[in-house]
């Protein structure tokens, strides 16, 4: 049974996520960890005074975090009839980054799905901040990032995004096979460069990722690239219908040497539709 974290702070973003998660693989066996995390451990840094303050809230944001997530437990209980899906509710006074963490390590999780908003300009640093935070502390399982506002109905396409530099494990790409296997969905491993010369190493990580792939539907693209990765990335799949895109979270990536973009950031904060980012 695939185990599969489900974050939520009860926003609209979140049950958009959620729904997402539900459609994706309502054809496989799935347990669902719903986890809400609603406030750091500051009390013991506090004096008495300001603790017993702080208590009140703390247990005013426990019992609401339960009360809601007791609601969204019996709407699926009623609504979703799904027999190959089960629920359980987490609820946990932390960080989402700490949270998500232990729950993984706890349950031995498979995958994390969770909603995005996007940033624009100097509201990054802000906005869609959780999703980066969990980014940098879990890094043994595959993350999906789904924006605001995506509605999942099916999927066509996978994008994979690399630059052949790094070799392929096994375990980097079960995600982006099994989705392509569950939904016949094709593969388009996508190179953004301004020149698409590959030396040696690239081209033995090219036959790697060839063998990786046998038996699937994929293909190769090269992609001119524009102002930087992401919006290059972007514009690709700009009209392009049900598709998601992947990318393999290498702290430290070709272009970030290059010419310092932060590409899994960028990623994270702009794309308009899902991103799985891989372990690396």
């Amino acid at each position: 049974m695939k185990k599969i974290v489900l974050t939520t702070d009860f926003s609209e973003n979140s049950w958009n996520a959620i729904f997402t998660a539900l459609k994706m693989f309502a054809e496989v066996d799935c347990h669902f960890y719903l986890l809400n995390a609603y406030e750091p451990k500051t009390l013991n840094l506090l004096g008495t005074k300001s603790q017993q303050r702080l208590g009140v809230i703390y247990d005013s944001l426990s019992k609401h975090s339960e009360q809601e997530l007791e609601g969204m437990f019996k709407y699926f209980e009623i609504n979703h009839k799904n027999p190959k899906h089960k629920f359980t509710t987490v609820s946990k006074s932390e960080t989402l980054e700490e949270a998500v963490k232990e729950l993984v390590v706890e349950n031995d999780i498979d995958l994390l799905m969770m909603g995005t908003q996007g940033a624009t300009g100097a509201k990054e640093v802000f906005l869609g901040s959780n999703t980066v935070k969990v980014l940098k502390t879990v890094k043994d399982i595959p993350i999906f990032a789904i924006p605001e506002g995506y509605n999942f109905q099916k999927l066509h396409t996978i994008i994979f995004a690399t630059d052949f530099t790094k070799s392929y494990k096994k375990n980097e790409l079960e995600q982006v096979i099994e989705l392509a296997i569950l939904w016949k969905a094709k593969i388009e491993i996508v190179h953004v460069a301004i020149e698409f010369n590959l030396n040696d190493t690239q081209n033995t990580n090219k036959s790697i990722l060839k063998e990786r792939f046998s038996g699937l539907d994929y293909s190769f693209k090269n992609i001119p690239f524009e102002i930087n990765i992401s919006q290059s990335i972007d514009q690709y799949v700009d009209n392009m219908d049900s598709c998601i895109l992947s990318i393999i979270r290498h702290q430290h990536t070709f272009w970030e040497k290059v010419i310092g973009e932060a590409v899994v950031k960028k990623i994270a904060f702009h794309s308009n539709i899902p991103v799985v980012f891989l372990p690396q």
